[in-house]
């Protein structure tokens, strides 16, 4: 009797189950339904091994690569390049794994990996020396360049950059979990979206419609639900003992109010970088969305300093 009552609750506990999967589950967007929506007139997409990556390249001068965060896209940088785009000429590019370039067609999502794409995508251009910048992902992705590219690399800003130990954050924990991660590759929930955008926001009254959509369709792309997966269950040696190595000019941008990487780690990096200046601002995680105009002026006014030898105010 007591092995049919626990048989009875093991299936009543599967069918629930199945049924909360299936009302979760969202299917992919064909890339194609999102060039529509959120791909812009300059938009411009070329194949490297089979990995079409979505750019944009805007303005005229020195050169500056921006990098965007997990789960963001090249969209982020948007307010940066209006500041930046009569100084400069600003590219801005969707990683592999998220935004409208989509997964890596071998899933590699390593640093070597990353280099690989950023270099291809340089010399596509034919520019051989620039800066380079990011946000959280994109900040980590964008020292590590430095790190093995010294020559190409002019100047860096990093915006709340991941790289010194933190502990994983809520999302981070259920996407790494080996049951409830495959399950997330095929579910998705819009509420979830809102909350995490929250998270990184100071201000939630910037937290709008549109931008939740935004997010929340690009990570129905076609491929970037197991993509995320697969890079956070990556797994690197940290490499912040080299960040001494670092020679080019570099302006650290930190959100007071970070809840997923603490402010603190800001002088981590400029005890370990030589030539380096901070700056923090009154917004979380990513303050070039939530202080857009602010952090895009410090910006021009570092690059006009370091790589045109004026002060741009």
């Amino acid at each position: 009797m007591i092995k049919k009552i626990l048989y009875g609750l093991l299936g009543l506990f599967v069918i629930l189950l199945v049924a909360f999967f299936l009302f979760l589950y969202q299917a992919d967007i064909p890339v194609e339904d999102l060039k529509e929506k959120y791909a812009y007139e300059t938009s411009e997409f070329i194949d490297f091994n089979g990995l079409n990556v979505h750019f944009r390249s805007e303005g005229s001068g020195p050169s500056i690569l921006l990098l965007h965060g997990t789960g963001s896209s090249l969209h982020t940088w948007e307010p940066w390049i209006e500041i930046l785009r009569d100084s400069f000429q600003v590219i801005t590019m969707d990683l592999p794994g998220f935004g409208l370039t989509g997964p890596h067609p071998e899933g590699i999502y390593t640093t070597p990996s990353y280099n690989e794409t950023i270099s291809s995508l340089m010399d596509y251009l034919g520019i051989h020396k620039f800066s380079i910048g990011g946000n959280s992902l994109g900040g980590y992705i964008s020292w590590n360049y430095a790190l093995d590219n010294p020559n190409k690399i002019e100047s860096m800003i990093l915006v709340d950059p991941a790289g010194f130990p933190t502990p994983p954050v809520a999302l981070f924990k259920l996407i790494s979990n080996p049951i409830l991660g495959p399950l997330l590759s095929k579910v998705s929930v819009r509420s979830i979206v809102e909350k995490n955008l929250k998270e990184v926001y100071t201000n939630d009254d910037l937290v709008s419609e549109e931008l939740i959509d935004r997010y929340y369709s690009m990570s129905l792309r076609a491929g970037n639900r197991q993509a995320l997966r697969d890079r956070v269950n990556r797994r690197e040696e940290s490499r912040v003992a080299r960040l001494s190595e670092i020679r080019c000019p570099t302006l650290i941008q930190w959100g007071s109010d970070d809840l997923w990487i603490p402010v603190d780690h800001a002088q981590k990096y400029c005890d370990a970088i030589e030539d380096c200046q901070i700056e923090i601002y009154e917004a979380g995680h990513v303050p070039m969305e939530e202080l857009p105009i602010l952090t895009g002026k410090d910006a021009l006014g570092f690059l006009s300093q370091s790589l045109l030898g004026d002060d741009n105010e």
